[in-house]
């Protein structure tokens, strides 16, 4: 008995000319993308690439950005992986006009065009408004740390990188007097690839250096402030109030100063004695036990060694803790609103988010008057990470900011009870903070934060992002704005759906 079944005729030629529009849905994500691109304005995109000039055409740049837009909302950041696409997807393809561009230009686009990721930023944000979902009656922030293209045991100190940078131009010089000697070499007088890159090795530790000395420099004028005040107290018998400093240097300059403040206060004691004065206050107890401790400090600051450190491979990326530890990165933050839409995002060095407040509400701010978006954010809220005095009474939109841990606080808040209308008059910051945050309606309003703007950072669980793919700040901020812009357009893509 013969079976009957549907195979395929690899050899059958197509009787009609293809159609790349028959390769996808009408409903694909990768047309969509494509709509998207063709609507939003992408002259900067273009500024690069004039319209005659000698060498070989560049690439669409509208090609490129949808390609990539597309390949980062599947999840695909490899440019290799995106050209291997290019070949065998059919949405890729289709996006691509069935050309391939290689993984080498695909990396350069990117390069390219990293100042022109924000202006993107903006015109999706933009369309997201005229969708209706743009709305800022209430703001969230809040930050993740997303680790740099770097190790953090590449962290070294400045006599470690000085030494490098010596043996570098050591190296350059006798490979540069040995090609002296060698005429037949077409290029005697150049200096090895990774000392004549910019981004070489040599220009990389000098950065570390100078990143070095400018820290070294700024604790230098923090320490010589502290102490002229110290020293102020010290010569009316007082010392300074506070924790005594983890750092040798100044820990010896607070025990100086508190050893003149004891022997001022001594001195003070035997000022009506007829003997020898300056006996009389050496022999003083507390004269002596200050004497020991300032020799105490002054051994351990002998023995120190420096603790200044940079990282020699990613020199801009800083030490910042996470709840699994430490990563040698930046500080991703982001401001959302009700319909977990990015509205502002930017990239620091702080490992802190306390300075970051009022930067990220003035970014909102610009960013969402950049988009066309006149409304005025109702609510601000962010969690303990950001919370001072001057940031809870700074200028600008109302603000909800934790005062403790989010436990802490639901804690307190069965215990003490809630509270009713405003703060009392003689309240401080703090406590009118407290007082707000403890009422029904400021309850309700901080407990959205959570599921606002936290879920934004499964990012780095969902699509891998949990290292920027290239080095330096500029270029972190710039990929850290191109995942929010396609963070931005799958919340457009299911509401326009």
């Amino acid at each position: 008995m013969a079976y009957h079944y549907i195979g395929g005729e690899r050899d059958q030629l197509f009787l009609l000319p293809i159609s790349m529009c028959d390769w996808l849905s009408e409903g694909h994500l990768a047309w969509w993308v494509i709509e998207v691109v063709e609507a939003i304005d992408t002259a900067r995109l273009h500024l690069l690439h004039p319209n005659d000039g000698p060498g070989r055409p560049a690439y669409d740049p509208d090609m490129m950005l949808t390609l990539l837009l597309y390949a980062y909302m599947m999840g695909q950041r490899s440019s290799r992986r995106i050209e291997a696409a290019c070949r065998t997807d059919a949405a890729y393809r289709v996006i691509c006009g069935d050309v391939v561009p290689d993984h080498a230009t695909i990396a350069r686009f990117l390069i390219d065009h990293e100042h022109v990721m924000a202006d993107v930023f903006v015109e999706v944000l933009r369309l997201c408004a005229a969708a209706g979902l743009v709305t800022v009656g209430a703001v969230a922030i809040d930050g993740t740390k997303i680790g740099s293209d770097a190790a953090l045991d590449r962290n070294h100190s400045a006599d470690w990188i000085r030494e490098k940078v010596t043996a570098i131009l050591v190296e350059a010089r006798d490979t540069d007097t040995g090609e002296d000697g060698q005429p037949e070499l077409l290029a005697a007088d150049e200096l090895p690839t990774e000392l004549s890159s910019v981004s070489g090795r040599l220009a990389r530790l000098q950065q570390a250096l100078a990143r070095i000395e400018e820290q070294d420099a700024a604790a230098a004028a923090e320490l010589e402030q502290v102490m002229a005040r110290a020293r102020t107290e010290a010569e009316q018998g007082r010392k300074l109030p506070g924790r005594k400093p983890k750092d040798p240097r100044a820990a010896l300059a607070r025990a100086q100063a508190d050893e003149t403040a004891v022997r001022v206060k001594a001195t003070a004691r035997t000022a009506g004695d007829t003997g020898d004065v300056a006996a009389a206050v050496e022999a003083d107890p507390a004269v002596k036990a200050a004497v020991a401790a300032t020799d105490k400090a002054r051994t351990v600051a002998q023995a120190a060694t420096p603790t200044a450190r940079a990282n020699i491979t990613d020199p801009e990326s800083r030490i910042m803790k996470t709840a699994t530890g430490w990563v040698q990165g930046y500080n991703a933050q982001t401001a959302v609103n009700e319909a977990q839409l990015i509205v502002a995002c930017h990239v620091s060095q702080d490992a802190g988010d306390v300075g970051l407040y009022q930067p990220m509400v003035e970014a909102t701010r610009d960013t969402l008057d950049r988009a066309g978006v006149t409304e005025q954010i109702g609510m601000v809220l962010a969690d303990a990470g950001y919370w001072s005095e001057n940031n809870a009474t700074a200028d600008g939109p109302d603000r909800l900011i934790a005062t403790t841990k989010d436990w802490k606080q639901r804690q307190a808040a069965r215990q003490l009870g809630t509270t009713e209308g405003d703060p009392p008059d003689n309240a401080t910051p703090l406590e009118a903070m407290e007082h707000r945050l403890r009422t029904p309606e400021g309850a309700a309003a901080y407990a959205t934060r959570s599921h606002t703007v936290e879920p934004i950072f499964a990012v780095k669980a969902n699509h891998g992002y949990h290292r920027f793919r290239r080095r330096g700040l500029q270029p972190a901020r710039s990929e850290w704005a191109l995942i929010a812009t396609v963070h931005n357009l799958g919340k457009l893509h299911r509401a326009t759906r």
